[in-house]
């Protein structure tokens, strides 16, 4: 299940849940404004930049500010 880094104020962040729950893709959300650890995460994979939505995947890989088709087939192939 991958993992949507996120703020409460991400206009990008919201439209990319609202597609994954209409496509039936279950997914983790952790706003990186309520933890500071999730902040370095993004940091880690964003070139120091807290660039959300970052979604993160089972394998460890990352994706900055996807479309629903790249964390679909993400996600397929991952199954």
């Amino acid at each position: 299940m991958p993992t949507i880094y996120t703020t409460s104020w991400c206009g990008y962040c919201a439209r990319l849940k609202r597609q994954l729950d209409q496509a039936g893709i279950p997914y983790e959300t952790i706003d990186i404004e309520q933890n500071p650890e999730a902040e370095q995460i993004v940091r880690a994979v964003n070139n120091g930049n807290a660039t959300v939505p970052t979604v993160v995947f089972e394998d460890g890989t990352a994706l900055t500010n996807p479309s629903l088709r790249q964390v679909t087939e993400k996600t397929s192939s991952a199954a």
